[in-house]
């Protein structure tokens, strides 16, 4: 059984310019990912990338690169797309789809993760932290599913997974047939909120650097 790993790292950024080799205490943030993916159990370690810039880096650090398509890199894309042309370029029993601006990633978190897929249990697995409730409200100051007159506690709501992007593992029978990440038998590795943020803000990144 053949896993690999594949990060998803396009050059373009609206939020911050060359997000994915910004510099987050003295590594370029896609080298976290690199680096947990390098150490776990997958055989290879691949970047797939539309910039020259971070597919010289990769390589750097040890991993393979994938030119991907400027059709595939573009703000409106979802990274599914990316990860089945990954597929049809590239031979595979299992993907590791990693999202490199999760930079907490661990390589114990992978292996968790390959191990689930191994006993056979899943078709698919995907991090998530869970959520206790809180009081949600939309941007019309409306609560949302929770009475204001009938408020709940905490206790009495039940917990819930979030997805927080860190990775995702699929068959890749399954991936070119579902065109998703995911699908079948979906499986949870569950990550602690203090290794869960991604860098999607300025602020974000300010955060990550403060506790890395």
């Amino acid at each position: 059984m053949k896993i690999v790993s594949l990060i998803t790292a396009r050059g373009g950024s609206k939020g911050i310019p060359l997000k994915n080799i910004v510099d987050v205490n003295g590594k370029p943030l896609i080298w976290y990912s690199i680096n947990a993916s390098s150490n776990s159990k997958v055989s290879e370690t691949w970047v797939s990338t539309d910039s020259e810039k971070i597919a010289i880096l990769s390589k750097e650090y040890g991993a393979k690169s994938l030119n991907r398509p400027t059709h595939l890199a573009d703000d409106i894309i979802m990274p599914d797309d990316s990860i089945v042309h990954f597929a049809n370029c590239v031979d595979f029993d299992w993907v590791v789809f990693i999202q490199p601006t999760s930079p907490m990633i661990k390589s114990k978190y992978i292996d968790i993760g390959i191990e689930m897929i191994e006993s056979g249990e899943y078709d698919s697995v995907f991090t998530a932290t869970k959520e206790h409730w809180l009081p949600r409200w939309n941007k019309n100051v409306e609560p949302i599913d929770w009475d204001i007159y009938n408020r709940p506690r905490r206790q009495d709501k039940p917990e819930l997974y979030t997805e927080n992007g860190m990775f995702y593992i699929t068959r890749r029978e399954n991936l070119l047939t579902s065109k998703l990440r995911y699908s079948g038998k979906i499986g949870v590795v569950e990550i602690p909120l203090i290794d869960s943020f991604q860098v999607d803000t300025t602020e974000d990144l300010e955060l990550i650097r403060k506790i890395i």
